[in-house]
């Protein structure tokens, strides 16, 4: 057995900055927080705001910036449902690793995410209902698409839709703490490849998933207005200022250059 790493691995993996990004100051961060859910209060949007946050910040790979966050948004129960959920969700989109990262501090939630024999399939309608609710009219297409590139990707996808991105219920029928809806799973989509960059096509087709949620069934007045195109735009242009103090690129910055 393995119990330590040899010298020169260990130092070979302390080189190619293995470690995440330096955060912002506090002051810096909160002051763009602010900014941004004052915004969103305007339009009833402070879940929308939460969400693209955390996204932003995960995607950003800046893990203090999440606990500043939390910090700042009040801390509570229904808080920290909300943005472990948002965090999970961005796994689909940036990976595990850095969802670990952000995740570590967030304390212990039950699970609605149990798959066995007998309800395997309801996961994979979840995931076939929302995949097309995100890319109709293209939505059988892109399937066949993607299928092609390796038999077992478009399965994987489904069953992560299923899974992960979609609402605990999809179609919904209940509502549970931290559970995100059809529109914000779509906030963290854009977000998170907003924030990600150099990842176009699939920022348009979520993007264009954020705007189509609008069609869905019982929308809150929150989720009306995120999926407008004035809220659609309002989501894209936070990440931005998010991402950008996240990251030392703040405006103040920018405008010296």
């Amino acid at each position: 057995m393995v119990k330590h790493l040899p010298p020169a691995i260990k130092q070979l993996l302390a080189l190619r900055n293995p470690h995440p990004f330096a955060s912002p100051t506090v002051g810096k961060l909160n002051s763009v927080l602010q900014r941004t859910r004052s915004e969103a209060q305007q339009h009833g949007a402070e879940n929308g705001w939460l969400v693209l946050s955390t996204c932003t910040l995960l995607t950003a790979n800046t893990p203090a910036t999440i606990g500043d966050l939390y910090r700042f948004a009040t801390r509570s129960d229904p808080v920290a449902a909300k943005m472990r959920e948002a965090a999970l969700k961005s796994s689909i989109f940036v990976g595990v690793p850095r969802t670990i990262i952000s995740l570590a501090s967030m304390s212990d939630a039950e699970s609605h995410r149990s798959v066995t024999p007998s309800n395997v399939n309801e996961f994979v309608h979840r995931g076939s209902a929302l995949w097309k609710s995100i890319y109709e009219p293209h939505a059988e297409k892109l399937y066949n698409k993607l299928g092609s590139y390796h038999p077992d990707f478009i399965t994987f996808i489904i069953q992560a839709y299923g899974v992960v991105l979609a609402p605990f219920a999809f179609p919904p029928l209940r509502r549970t703490q931290g559970d995100l809806s059809r529109t914000l799973g779509s906030v963290v989509g854009a977000a998170c490849l907003r924030a990600e960059t150099r990842v176009g096509p699939q920022l348009t087709s979520h993007v264009f998933g954020l705007l189509k949620a609008r069609g869905e069934p019982g929308l809150s007045a929150e989720d009306r207005w995120l999926s407008s195109d004035e809220g659609t735009e309002w989501v894209i242009r936070s990440v931005d200022r998010i991402y950008d103090v996240a990251r030392g690129q703040d405006e103040s910055e920018k405008a010296k250059l």
